[in-house]
């Protein structure tokens, strides 16, 4: 009985409008990010990494301990580096996400802001007459022409 209960009430859970709106949501922020990671991987950063002569902004690091290669040129050791360019790329990425996003999001308040303003300009259709009042309407025109 506490199986199928936990059950239904998951079903519930998973059946709610907020939950499926979230999951939507999700699946196009996923899809969205994928844009813009391209976007700043494809469009954005190759006139950047001329301005930087050739270099990728995720290459840039500070190497902090060199790497100690063996008589054999094999690795022994690997360098210690500081990886700042990933860290500018990542805060650059966020703040293209975030404009983006701020874009979509202003566009949208200015079409709902424009429909509502419509919506309150738009006079509302006088209310229909009932029935009882088309009737007594018509009496009261019947009775004007005697």
């Amino acid at each position: 009985m506490g199986k199928s209960t936990f059950l239904q009430d998951f079903k519930a859970f998973a059946m709610k409008g907020n939950v499926i709106d979230m999951a939507v949501g999700v699946v196009i922020g996923a899809a969205f990010g994928k844009i813009v990671s391209s976007l700043v991987a494809n469009v954005i950063m190759p006139p950047v990494g001329l301005l930087l002569a050739g270099a990728s902004l995720t290459d840039l690091k500070w190497v902090m301990k060199a790497a100690e290669v063996g008589a054999d040129g094999q690795v022994v050791t690997p360098a210690v580096t500081l990886d700042y360019g990933l860290f500018l790329q990542a805060i650059l990425d966020f703040l293209i996400v975030a404009f983006c996003i701020f874009l979509l999001l202003r566009g949208m308040m200015k079409l709902s802001a424009k429909r509502k303003k419509e919506e309150e300009a738009a006079p509302a259709a006088p209310p229909t007459p009932t029935r009882e009042e088309a009737l007594l309407t018509e009496i009261r025109d019947l009775l004007k022409e005697r």
